[in-house]
């Protein structure tokens, strides 16, 4: 009973292959409830620029019973857990995620990378943080889920990082499974994220599944099978 996936991109991130239109009634086909498009920020190569975003008043919010969330998937650039852009950008979009990517990340040691991750999800601005556990930065887990339980920051089990054919990703199945159980002991709820680069893999989260059943991972911490319930958690963050 999937109701949401808010974490994609569209042509306009640079390296994606549809449209705004085509994910938007790709989306309302697969019967979502809400759908986010996610831009990347500035930082990465080839994506949109700043004014982009600053438009997005343009764009109707709701399509028939599907509410539409316009935001971007910020960069945390170094072990401080800065983000890139400014508080005038992040109030602009209707979602902010923030993640960490290889083109734009200067690494530290394991204890200086997870005092990154922990600062970027203690920043308000920060709503889901994005593929924590696909193998860029070395962290320690425990200290980034105590972390999300504290300030209501969502974690992102990222179906991209668990595709085969992305061989760079070796430690996404372990370190996956790592974030489940700790959110599971520690009752953290969970966002599963298609990080679609193209309108057919919305809401896809085929490689997720078998690693939500070895976790034995409870439904109930699960966002994306409640989009009422997902999107009073978002009204109550962004307060």
């Amino acid at each position: 009973m999937i109701e949401l996936d808010v974490h994609t991109h569209t042509v306009m991130s640079g390296h994606g292959y549809s449209s705004l239109t085509e994910m938007v009634k790709e989306a309302q086909k697969k019967g979502l409830k809400v759908y986010g498009i996610t831009e990347h920020a500035p930082n990465i190569p080839g994506t949109c620029k700043p004014i982009y975003f600053w438009n997005y008043h343009v764009v109707p919010r709701q399509y028939g019973d599907m509410r539409l969330l316009l935001g971007a998937e910020l960069n945390i650039m170094d072990t401080k857990g800065t983000l890139d852009e400014d508080d005038d950008y992040y109030r602009r979009l209707d979602i902010r995620i923030a993640g960490i990517h290889r083109l734009c990340w200067k690494k530290g040691t394991k204890e200086e990378n997870t005092e990154g991750l922990v600062n970027a999800i203690r920043n308000p601005w920060t709503d889901i943080i994005s593929h924590p556990g696909d193998g860029t930065a070395d962290v320690f887990f425990e200290p980034v889920v105590l972390a999300a339980k504290e300030t209501g920051t969502l974690l992102e089990i990222n179906n991209s990082s668990m595709n085969p054919n992305r061989t760079k990703w070796p430690k996404a199945h372990p370190n996956n499974i790592e974030i489940l159980q700790l959110c599971k002991k520690y009752e953290v709820p969970v966002i599963l994220g298609s990080d679609a680069h193209i309108h057919y893999d919305i809401a896809n989260y085929t490689y997720l599944y078998p690693l939500l059943q070895e976790a034995d991972f409870p439904e109930e911490l699960i966002m994306n099978t409640n989009a009422e319930k997902f999107l009073q958690w978002l009204d109550k963050h962004h307060v």
